[in-house]
């Protein structure tokens, strides 16, 4: 077969002869230090009332910038080191983290020597710009007229403490700190902004504005523990610091307000031995008054305790409060251990007495041994991976504030339940009884509907490998199983199939995998629970909760012009579309791979187009009080700007400009191409022509795949370096590069892919694009064991490199993914492997499918990269395959990165890898003399 395949590459070809544009500029080629001058937009933002913007700029090295500007025309002002800005509520003030410089970073020998960042405070309108340093979170009260500003405690590094405390995701609704794992608070500056007048408070652990900003409250832990506790601060009244709740050497964890008035949650508990906080209880405060005690310890449910660390979350009609209770005891006879032992301690000074050196006792204590038993529902490596989250894990229980009463909803058999607004019902997932086929199966659960005023559970739905949705009143359960969306209804106790009626698909169409088909996407649900809105792949469903009658809301012109329509959410806080509603909906067309925005309404068939053009559009957001559009708009060419619009998409306009320096490049363009497998499946594919295209000349080609790479044709390239090719850093240096997708069969992954790829390449060579003798192969991961497989068996690739390749399926099968613990086993049986089988039902797909075994074949010089503490591809599958190339003495390389994971994190690395792999194209696609590492290799001289 493999000569078969490579003769599809005719040698003689006839050139098209074209004439090539005159007069046209020479644009230039892109250098690495090109790609690390780039710069990518994060965290935009639009001001509620939709005439600022704020974003940042940040390059792949160096310091970014925060940006605010208006959206109208006028100067924008710019912070070097800027990140996740924030608006204030009235869109007069905008602030953000600042990162401390790039060269003070790199010079600090450990993370604990880095400084701390900051924060910049911006008056909009004014340009006026304050810098405030040592900053770890920061807050805007809902009313805008108050920010809280947190400092790192003293000589406190940034990089042990800096985790959930930035002011990141603060200011946009909550107006509360990040939890802080401190056992000791640092000083909070409590700022009025007209004015600018600072309030000092000193130890402060957490603290949250009320949403009515009448109140700031804050949890106090000092170093001795004394004057601990939970005070407030009258903003309306300018008063002094209270105290709701003060006990020394206390402890208080979580503060919660409710969304509406000055209700008040927090939680309270006292330090015990080695400083660690025992039995919380919930304490709740009116907004005047004194401090109730919502949920005492001794009021817990038998068996149960409220621990400090937690979740508190008020229902928004400050009706219930959700929180998290744990078992009093982990196991029975002790607390466990990370290794699943018991710890045990009698407090006694054990240094008082000298050790005896036979006490078997005291030497079996200090033994490493983990016990993998056959029949633990996960395995041992697993186990320990979700061990820090398991041995804190809580289990949701609500507080009904008008009586007073705690209902348990969770427990061990059932320890995932979600949060509604509705007063009577919350969903839960039970897993434990598919604990075991995680490992060669994937996940699975039930869907139970709780009752909160009872704790009763009603079980839905049975082996569900999709999430399921609860309506927003909590009267009826969507879930997709057996390939149809399926509807309980809790007051009737009924079950009724919405689409099995229907001709059209609701299950992925394009599904390749032998496991059960899934959905496309989440449901969205009609006001009042009237009705629910379901996408097949084209279209948009109205089904009513009546009678289950279905309505097209987009008319089926969607399926009829092969082109996606998707729901886009403007508003982040809605639960559900009401009745009348325009729907935002974004568009992908199938076969011409461009992009649009279309609307639809809730309640009748409509379809209408915004906008669409061959591009790629992408939706960021919709100003809160304004009718003004935020999105990018991108092409293979054209880097992915802010745009602005009207509520209609009228007047798009682009409104930033992050690097005009692209002008300057030989960037290439991109068209599609189609093509036929050999079993005859129409293809296609993304062709990146090379910048200072000559027609009728011919070019080295990099093939770059994974699955579906065609929906690529408008997309702008991540200029990054990284472990991938950059695709404007080979085309603007003379290459051609192609994206083809795979259509894979099930039992023959890597066959699937030579069917598809080795056409395409055929194709374009037959289009005077290629040259037959220079064709490149890269993949990594799961398109690294493809490319692994492919040069076992053609010869139509010049070169090859494959990153992180499974080589040996029967070794890769029994081995563990590090990063999760989790067995690879399903991987190979079910999911991206897709053979279908157990190595004890059928080897035989195991054997054919594996590079290793076919090694003898290979007659491509072969690059194999590594990072040796890859978590999700052991990289021993590397030294597999590059033990059987030495042995049979092919040309490969094997580069092994230490100390990185599956994809290369550490700068230098990535730097190398994406050099290496420019260099041995060159050698072998372009005839370049070869570097030393490819002609001799690198002798070990130590590190």
């Amino acid at each position: 077969m493999k000569k078969s395949l490579a003769s599809f590459v005719s040698i003689a070809i006839s050139l098209c002869l074209m004439t090539p544009m005159l007069g046209a500029a020479e644009k230039r080629a892109l250098q690495v230090q090109d790609i690390m001058k780039f710069k990518s937009i994060r965290d935009a933002r639009i001001s509620d009332d939709g005439r600022w913007l704020a974003y940042e700029k940040r390059p792949d090295r160096g310091d970014g910038e925060g940006v605010v500007q208006p959206i109208a025309d006028g100067r924008s002002m710019s912070v070097v080191g800027g990140r996740g800005p924030v608006f204030s509520k009235d869109s007069k003030w905008a602030a953000m983290k600042v990162e401390p410089l790039f060269a003070a970073k790199e010079k600090a020998k450990k993370p604990k020597d880095r400084p701390n960042p900051g924060m910049a405070l911006i008056e909009l309108g004014t340009e006026r710009i304050v810098q405030m340093p040592d900053v770890s979170s920061f807050a805007f009260s809902q009313d805008s007229a108050w920010l809280a500003i947190q400092q790192f405690k003293e000589k406190e590094s940034a990089g042990s403490k800096e985790s959930g405390a930035t002011g990141e995701g603060q200011g946009e609704g909550e107006g509360k700190a990040g939890k802080k794992d401190r056992e000791v608070g640092s000083p909070l500056i409590l700022r009025r902004l007209s004015g600018g007048r600072d309030t000092r408070i000193e130890s402060v652990r957490e603290y949250a504005f009320s949403q009515d900003s009448r109140f700031l409250a804050y949890s106090r832990a000092t170093s001795d523990g004394r004057g601990n506790g939970l005070y407030y601060r009258n903003l309306s009244a300018a008063d002094s610091e209270r105290a709701l709740h003060q006990v020394d050497n206390g402890a208080y964890g979580e503060i919660a307000w409710t969304k509406q008035g000055s209700r008040l949650a927090f939680l309270a508990a006292v330090n015990e031995g080695k400083g660690k906080p025992g039995p919380a209880s919930i304490l709740h405060w009116g907004g005047e008054g004194a401090v109730d005690e919502a949920v005492s310890d001794a009021n817990t449910p038998e068996g149960w305790k409220i621990p400090l660390k937690n979740d508190l979350v008020w229902t928004r009609d400050g009706e219930r409060l959700f929180f998290g209770l744990q078992p009093r005891r982990q196991s029975p006879g002790g607390d466990q251990g990370p290794d699943g032992s018991e710890e045990e301690s009698n407090g006694a000074d054990e240094s008082a007495t000298p050790p005896d050196p036979y006490d078997v006792d005291s030497l079996l204590k200090k033994r490493g041994l983990d016990v993998w038993h056959w029949d633990d529902p996960l395995i041992n490596s697993h186990q320990k991976k979700i061990w820090d989250r398991v041995k804190d894990r809580t289990y949701r229980a609500v507080l009904h504030a008008d009586k007073g009463e705690v209902v348990r909803l969770a427990d061990k058999d059932l320890p995932t339940v979600g949060i509604s607004q509705n007063p009577s019902y919350v969903l839960g997932q039970m897993d434990a009884p598919y604990s075991k086929e995680i490992t060669w199966h994937g996940r699975f659960h039930d869907a139970y509907l709780i009752d909160l005023t009872s704790g009763e559970r009603k079980r839905v739905a049975e082996r569900l490998g999709s999430s399921s949705s609860l309506s927003p009143n909590g009267r009826f359960v969507a879930y997709f199983l057996d390939d149809h969306w399926h509807l309980y209804d809790a007051q009737s106790g009924r079950t009724r199939n919405l689409t099995e009626s229907l001709d059209v698909p609701f299950y992925d169409e394009d599904h390749d995998y032998p496991v059960e088909r899934s959905s496309y996407g989440r449901p969205f649900w009609i006001e009042n629970d009237e009705a629910l809105l379901i996408q097949d792949k084209y279209d948009l469903w109205s089904f009513s909760t009546k009678d289950g009658a279905p309505k097209c809301l987009t008319k089926g012109e969607g399926r009829r012009d092969e082109r996606t329509l998707r729901i886009v959410p403007t508003d982040p806080e809605a639960t559900f579309f009401k009745a009348d509603e325009r729907i935002l909906l974004r568009s992908y067309h199938n076969l011409r791979k461009n992009f649009g925005f279309y609307f639809t309404k809730a309640d009748r068939p409509h379809l209408e187009k915004a906008l669409e053009e061959a591009k790629r559009f992408d939706f960021v957001a919709k100003a809160r009080h304004a009718d003004t559009m935020l999105f990018t708009r991108q092409d293979y060419g054209e880097f992915p700007d802010l745009w602005t619009a009207d509520a209609d998409f009228n007047g798009a306009r682009r409104i930033s400009q992050v690097n005009p320096q692209m002008d300057q490049f030989a960037w290439g363009e991109s068209e599609l191409v189609e093509w036929q497998s050999i079993d005859g499946i129409p293809l296609q594919g993304v062709l990146i022509k090379p910048g200072n295209y000559e027609p009728g000349k011919r070019y080295p080609v990099i093939v770059y795949f994974y699955r579906f790479f065609s929906q690529r044709l408008h997309e702008f390239n991540q200029m990054v370096v990284n472990h991938r090719p950059n695709f404007a850093f080979y085309a603007s240096n003379g290459y051609a590069l192609f994206l083809p997708d795979v259509r894979f069969e099930i039992g023959r992954p890597g066959f699937s892919a030579v069917k598809c790829i080795v056409p395409g390449v055929q194709k374009l060579v037959d289009m005077g694009i290629a040259d037959a003798e220079a064709v490149g192969l890269h993949g990594h991961s799961w398109s690294g064991y493809q490319a692994a497989y492919m040069v076992t068996q053609t010869d139509i690739f010049a070169a090859a490199v494959a990153g992180a390749p499974v080589s040996n399926m029967t070794s890769a099968y029994g081995g563990i993914r590090w990063g999760t613990g989790l067995s690879r086993q399903f991987q190979y049986e079910k999911t991206q492997s897709r053979l279908g089988v157990s190595l004890w039902e059928n080897r035989q797909p195991y054997i054919d499918n594996s590079p290793v075994f076919f090694a003898d074949r290979i007659n491509t010089p072969l690059l194999i990269q590594f990072g040796d503490e890859d978590g999700a591809v052991p990289w021993y599958q590397g030294i597999e395959l590059y033990m059987a190339c030495r042995r049979l003495a092919k040309d490969c390389v094997f580069l092994q990165y230490r100390g990185e994971p599956h994809h290369l994190q550490k700068y230098p690395n990535k730097l190398d890898y994406t050099l290496k792999m420019k260099e041995y194209f060159d050698h072998y696609l372009r005839g370049e003399p070869a570097a030393a590492w490819i002609s001799e290799g690198v002798a070990y001289k130590g590190r």
